[in-house]
Protein backbone atom coordinates (compact mmCIF):
# COMPACT_ATOMS: atom_id res chain seq x y z
CA UNK A 1 0.00 0.00 0.00
CA UNK A 2 1.35 3.38 -1.01
CA UNK A 3 1.33 6.46 1.17
CA UNK A 4 0.10 9.77 -0.23
CA UNK A 5 3.69 11.07 -0.47
CA UNK A 6 4.82 7.97 -2.37
CA UNK A 7 1.79 8.21 -4.66
CA UNK A 8 2.55 11.89 -5.36
CA UNK A 9 6.17 11.08 -6.21
CA UNK A 10 5.10 8.29 -8.59
CA UNK A 11 2.48 10.53 -10.22
CA UNK A 12 5.08 13.18 -10.93
CA UNK A 13 7.45 10.57 -12.38
CA UNK A 14 4.74 9.14 -14.66
CA UNK A 15 3.65 12.56 -15.87
CA UNK A 16 5.83 12.48 -18.99
CA UNK A 17 5.46 8.76 -19.72
CA UNK A 18 3.86 7.57 -22.94
CA UNK A 19 1.02 5.04 -22.84
CA UNK A 20 2.58 1.58 -23.00
CA UNK A 21 -0.50 -0.62 -23.52
CA UNK A 22 -4.17 -0.17 -24.31
CA UNK A 23 -7.16 -2.14 -23.08
CA UNK A 24 -9.45 -2.61 -26.08
CA UNK A 25 -12.70 -4.30 -27.01
CA UNK A 26 -11.49 -7.76 -25.95
CA UNK A 27 -11.05 -6.43 -22.40
CA UNK A 28 -8.43 -7.74 -20.02
CA UNK A 29 -7.20 -11.02 -21.44
CA UNK A 30 -4.28 -13.16 -20.30
CA UNK A 31 -1.92 -11.62 -22.87
CA UNK A 32 -2.42 -8.07 -21.57
CA UNK A 33 -1.92 -9.33 -18.00
CA UNK A 34 1.34 -11.06 -19.01
CA UNK A 35 2.57 -7.99 -20.91
CA UNK A 36 1.72 -5.77 -17.95
CA UNK A 37 3.57 -8.08 -15.53
CA UNK A 38 6.64 -8.08 -17.78
CA UNK A 39 6.57 -4.29 -18.14
CA UNK A 40 6.16 -3.78 -14.40
CA UNK A 41 9.13 -6.06 -13.70
CA UNK A 42 11.28 -4.15 -16.20
CA UNK A 43 10.09 -0.57 -15.52
CA UNK A 44 8.20 -0.65 -12.21
CA UNK A 45 5.97 2.28 -13.27
CA UNK A 46 3.80 2.14 -16.40
CA UNK A 47 0.97 4.10 -17.99
CA UNK A 48 -1.92 2.40 -19.76
CA UNK A 49 -5.13 3.56 -21.42
CA UNK A 50 -8.60 2.25 -22.12
CA UNK A 51 -10.04 2.58 -25.62
CA UNK A 52 -13.59 3.82 -26.26
CA UNK A 53 -14.78 0.37 -27.36
CA UNK A 54 -13.54 -1.36 -24.21
CA UNK A 55 -16.10 -2.93 -21.86
CA UNK A 56 -14.13 -1.45 -18.92
CA UNK A 57 -13.86 2.04 -17.52
CA UNK A 58 -10.35 3.21 -16.70
CA UNK A 59 -10.96 2.65 -12.96
CA UNK A 60 -12.28 -0.89 -13.51
CA UNK A 61 -9.37 -1.79 -15.79
CA UNK A 62 -6.83 -0.31 -13.36
CA UNK A 63 -8.29 -2.17 -10.40
CA UNK A 64 -8.49 -5.51 -12.22
CA UNK A 65 -4.98 -5.30 -13.70
CA UNK A 66 -3.57 -4.21 -10.34
CA UNK A 67 -5.23 -7.16 -8.64
CA UNK A 68 -4.08 -9.68 -11.26
CA UNK A 69 -0.49 -8.40 -11.34
CA UNK A 70 -0.01 -7.50 -7.67
CA UNK A 71 0.52 -3.84 -8.52
CA UNK A 72 -0.72 -0.61 -6.94
CA UNK A 73 -2.93 1.87 -8.78
CA UNK A 74 -1.11 5.19 -8.65
CA UNK A 75 -3.59 7.34 -10.54
CA UNK A 76 -6.61 7.22 -12.84
CA UNK A 77 -7.38 10.25 -15.00
CA UNK A 78 -9.90 10.09 -17.81
CA UNK A 79 -9.09 7.05 -19.96
CA UNK A 80 -5.54 6.65 -18.62
CA UNK A 81 -4.13 5.04 -15.52
CA UNK A 82 -0.74 4.41 -13.92
CA UNK A 83 0.37 1.22 -12.17
CA UNK A 84 3.40 0.62 -9.92
CA UNK A 85 5.00 -2.57 -8.66
CA UNK A 86 8.50 -2.81 -7.21
CA UNK A 87 10.79 -4.99 -9.30
CA UNK A 88 11.91 -8.20 -7.64
CA UNK A 89 15.16 -8.40 -9.64
CA UNK A 90 16.36 -4.83 -10.22
CA UNK A 91 14.51 -2.19 -8.18
CA UNK A 92 15.10 1.24 -9.67
CA UNK A 93 12.55 3.54 -8.04
CA UNK A 94 13.38 4.33 -4.42
CA UNK A 95 10.34 5.16 -2.29
CA UNK A 96 11.38 6.44 1.12
CA UNK A 97 8.58 6.94 3.66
Amino acid sequence: MLTSKQRAKLRSMANNFEVLYQVGKSGIVDTIVKQTEDALEARELIKLSVLENSPYTAREAADELAERTGADVVQVIGKRFVLYRRSTKKPVIELND
